[in-house]
């Protein structure tokens, strides 16, 4: 035998009063992260430029001594 069709209730579903805290917490976090992985990306490219200029500045150093060590012996 068939049954009657449920009711549905009239009211609204139950709410919870901290979920908009919530919400706004986790957008805030995650904005929070995007901004640090934003410099933590600045700050190794600045890091990489840093290292680079320092190898390039200690070659053309070794070089010249080299140069000069060459000049020195060879009488050139």
């Amino acid at each position: 035998m068939a049954q009657p069709a449920r009711q549905r209730s009239t009211a609204p579903p139950p709410l919870d009063p901290n979920a908009i805290r919530r919400a706004y917490r986790l957008e805030r976090a995650k904005r929070r992260h995007r901004d640090e992985q934003a410099r933590a990306r600045r700050m190794a490219g600045l890091r990489f430029a840093t290292v680079l200029l320092l190898l390039l500045v200690l070659s053309v150093l070794l070089s010249l001594t080299i140069w000069e060590e060459v000049e020195r012996l060879f009488g050139l």
